[in-house]
């Protein structure tokens, strides 16, 4: 069946599966999913344990397991992050679709989650097909108009080529870069997240497989949304 999307806003039963009175399950689910994660279970078996306990949808499970992270994890990235000061002037690669497609969902009204980690995360995706909605524009002109504001530059998008229409929201980036005189450049690779992980640059992203090994990064996502992105649901699932 063909995407026919003109938004990346919400799921029709979010407003169920995240309503307020969810939060406190919510919130000790992503507790005890970390909990097994810092004593080293793995990921697919304790997220099953946890969603079977707790009885989450499918959906809450998926929140949970972006929302959660082990303690070893937890004090490396804190380690690692860089702050907004130190980017001015600094060179940074990002993450392409992981940050754009949390920002349009974000536009959309879409569920934004607030990890263990502080990072916002969406429930979105591309299902290995990139499709511009409503929000595509509106997200890359204020992602563009914010790392302008911290003095960002130059900026490499890393794109991932496996998925479809990638060449054209190269395009667009481009485009919208040359109308402001942003200083960007846009790459498609196979496995963008290994050249991320690799980068000796900052990185731009809130995926954890990244976060987890890359030199350093940045959370944009959280100042971004709060500052230029009023009346966002943000689901905390911090304990």
């Amino acid at each position: 069946m063909p995407d026919k999307r003109t938004h990346r806003g919400p799921h029709p039963e979010d407003a169920k599966f995240f309503a307020e009175e969810t939060w406190p399950r919510l919130r000790t689910a992503t507790a005890d999913l970390s909990w097994l994660l810092t004593r080293g279970y793995a990921g697919e078996s304790a997220l099953k344990l946890v969603g079977d306990r707790y009885d989450l949808a499918r959906r809450q499970r998926i929140a949970v397991m972006r929302s959660a992270s082990s303690d070893q994890s937890l004090e490396s990235r804190r380690e690692r992050k860089a702050e907004l000061a130190e980017l001015a002037g600094q060179p940074l690669e990002i993450d392409g679709y992981n940050l754009l497609i949390t920002v349009e969902a974000a536009l959309a009204g879409g569920v934004i989650l607030r990890g263990r980690d502080g990072c916002y995360r969406d429930l979105a995706s591309v299902h290995g097909t990139f499709r511009r909605v409503e929000e595509t524009f509106p997200a890359i002109e204020l992602i563009g108009r914010f790392l302008a504001g911290l003095g960002v530059g130059p900026c490499v998008w890393r794109l991932d080529s496996p998925v479809s229409n990638s060449g054209r929201l190269k395009g667009y980036l481009l485009e919208i870069a040359e109308k402001y005189g942003w200083d960007w450049s846009v790459e498609l690779a196979a496995n963008p997240d290994q050249l991320l992980i690799a980068s000796p640059e900052i990185v731009a992203t809130a995926d954890s497989v990244i976060l987890d090994r890359c030199r350093r990064w940045a959370n944009l996502t959280v100042p971004l949304v709060d500052k230029h992105i009023p009346g966002v649901q943000i689901v905390d699932l911090r304990a």
